[in-house]
């Protein structure tokens, strides 16, 4: 069973201590699609674009995001062939967040962060839903002291990665032609500018929720946030609503651990493992190995 796989140390840095201020590129692209999203779609609809919008938000958040960014890239909890890795995670940059680095930097700084005693209210989601929202899509937190975050080398000097992380926005270029040439402008608001919207604004919903108090069988033992469980959303979220487990047990692929807690991400990784793709997926560790859980 490998340890869970933490890439920041704190290096003096105080997880409570800093600004939220803006960050213009997060900020003007979040707000350049949702706007196109808004003044568009009353003149750009058809069943066709609303078909692909539907297929394309829950393929690239499942396989792209959930599987590929946050299973695979982030915490590292199955291996698979490194083409198969790099498909996945092109899906997850679709999804229109941030590229590779990027994703893993706001992920681990920001667990990092909840791990800790004490945690700025940026981290930990305390404030109220709308400022959480203007907070989380539009800026940026400057530590006082900045913590460090080490990438290993397989993922930092992959030149797909560089690539894409280069790139990220620049990616709903093809995706957006190849869009045009299926269905015309429809499928791109839809395809593109509706999909990233409500893609980029749903994470964000899941991640507050799941971060305020709820049902909460684990407690991490010294951290100053909690996660919590929304039951009964395993298929909207895919498996991500079971974000109680995952604080718990970050090592594992699968996040919905009871058979009642549905885990779409799960499957696609037994399904992959059952064709020859995945060779290692890991679960829970064993309760001899839970000091750190209440």
């Amino acid at each position: 069973m490998r340890p869970p796989v933490f890439r920041v140390r704190a290096n003096g840095a105080d997880a409570s201590i800093g600004r939220v201020v803006w960050a213009p590129a997060k900020s003007l692209w979040h707000i350049a699609l949702a706007v196109s999203a808004i003044i568009f779609i009353p003149i750009a609809t058809s069943t066709g674009a609303v078909v692909a919008f539907l297929t394309l938000t829950y393929a690239t958040l499942l396989l792209g995001h959930s599987v590929g960014m946050h299973r695979k890239l982030i915490h590292q909890t199955f291996d698979c062939p490194k083409w198969l890795e790099r498909t996945l995670v092109y899906l997850g940059v679709l999804v229109g967040m941030a590229g590779p680095f990027g994703i893993i930097r706001v992920h681990d700084v920001r667990d990092w962060a909840q791990r800790e005693p004490n945690c700025h209210d940026f981290f930990s989601h305390r404030r109220s839903l709308w400022l959480d929202a203007f907070w989380q899509l539009n800026c940026r937190f400057e530590f006082e002291r900045h913590p460090s975050l080490s990438i290993e080398p397989s993922i930092q000097n992959d030149p797909f990665y560089r690539f894409l992380d280069r790139t990220w926005m620049l990616q709903q270029v093809p995706l957006g032609a190849v869009l045009f040439l299926m269905g015309g402008w429809s499928w791109v608001v839809w395809g593109v500018c509706v999909r990233v919207t409500v893609s980029v604004a749903g994470h964000w919903v899941v991640t507050y929720l799941t971060h305020n108090p709820g049902s909460s069988p684990w407690r991490v033992l010294d951290a100053g946030v909690q996660a919590s469980n929304l039951t009964g959303y395993g298929l909207l979220t895919m498996g991500e609503c079971w974000h109680n487990n995952h604080h718990a047990f970050a090592e594992s692929a699968r996040i919905g651990l009871n058979p009642n807690e549905f885990d779409p991400g799960w499957l696609v990784i037994c399904s992959l493992r059952s064709a020859g793709l995945i060779s290692r997926a890991g679960e829970p560790r064993e309760e001899s190995a839970r000091e750190d859980l209440a």
